[in-house]
């Protein structure tokens, strides 16, 4: 059985407490979910940096630094978005780690080769960035709660991987 969201994110505050490594989060399609899932946890405030909402493509550029044509090559919800986010949060709050979510969530804006419930979840450290594409099922709200959590969780993983 997978941990629930709020384990993974007390998980996600223990691990990065130990190691003294900060936290920065750029959440589209999440629109802050992940980070309220971190600062629900007591002693958030000693890895945590602050957190980037950035529905719009506007946003995504002038907070994070993503160029017009990443996002114009793929459109928002891609893995060079995903990337970009992660990287630009990372850069813009001087954290040690970040992670990023675009995706759609539906019940419409999807595609047959981007459906509702495609997402992106980049992570950004010391040892660079990676990003997975995941296919969520549900409404809308089980989408973003199953994103929040699993950028929570691929963000524990590397961190972990590069111990």
């Amino acid at each position: 059985m997978e941990p629930s969201a709020p384990r993974v994110a007390t998980r996600v505050v223990e691990t990065l407490s130990d190691e003294g490594s900060t936290l920065a989060l750029a959440e589209s399609c999440t629109g802050g979910l992940a980070a309220s899932m971190v600062t629900d946890v007591p002693g958030a405030s000693a890895i945590f940096d602050r957190g980037f909402v950035t529905y719009s493509n506007q946003a995504k550029v002038e907070e994070l630094g993503v160029k017009v044509d990443v996002i114009e090559d793929d459109g928002a919800v891609a893995a060079a978005v995903a990337e970009a986010m992660a990287e630009g949060a990372r850069g813009a709050a001087d954290a040690d780690w970040a992670a990023a979510t675009t995706g759609i969530l539906g019940p419409t804006g999807g595609s047959e080769a981007k459906p509702e419930g495609t997402v992106y979840v980049g992570v950004a450290g010391p040892g660079g960035t990676s990003v997975q594409r995941y296919g969520f099922d549900g409404e809308r709200r089980e989408v973003k709660e199953q994103s929040a959590r699993q950028m929570l969780v691929d963000l524990l993983e590397m961190v972990r991987a590069e111990r």
